[in-house]
């Protein structure tokens, strides 16, 4: 049925925007860390999304058999670690300073963390507005076939 295709659609993507705002949320937690478990700054993450080509199987509530859709929805392919330089700060004082007392400081920058935030949510939102309709269609041909 096209209408269990397009909520598992949308459920993968709420799934993978929810991984994106968790990633987002722990660099912002992280943006003034100088020193991490593996040394250096802490470096921003990235997720990564991709099609989902495999054949999946989705369980619905009450179904005897689960159908398999292909290539449908979204996964996360992995996350990444962004590659750009750190920001350099002049700081002879602090206890993280090199030999010419600049400290490195992680490459997260708040303003395109925020942006990135407002756009997860949004796509979130959109994904639960989808599921709502396709619930709202569901329902609406069940008290058609009532009547």
């Amino acid at each position: 049925m096209d209408l269990f295709r397009s909520m598992a659609i949308s459920g993968s993507a709420l799934t993978a925007e929810r991984l994106r705002l968790d990633v987002i949320a722990n660099n912002l937690a992280n943006a003034s860390t100088t020193r991490t478990a593996q040394g250096g700054p802490y470096r921003r993450q990235q997720v990564v999304f991709t099609p989902r080509g495999e054949e999946t199987q989705w369980m619905f509530p009450g179904m005897e058999a689960a159908p398999k859709f292909r290539g449908q929805g979204v996964r996360v392919a992995g996350i990444t670690a962004d590659a750009s330089a750190f920001k350099r700060v002049y700081e002879p004082g602090h206890s993280d300073a090199d030999a010419s007392g600049y400290v490195s400081y992680p490459n997260v920058n708040t303003v395109t963390e925020m942006v990135d935030m407002m756009a997860a949510t949004r796509a979130y939102e959109a994904n639960v507005a989808a599921i709502s309709a396709a619930k709202a269609m569901a329902t609406a041909a069940l008290d058609i076939g009532r009547a």
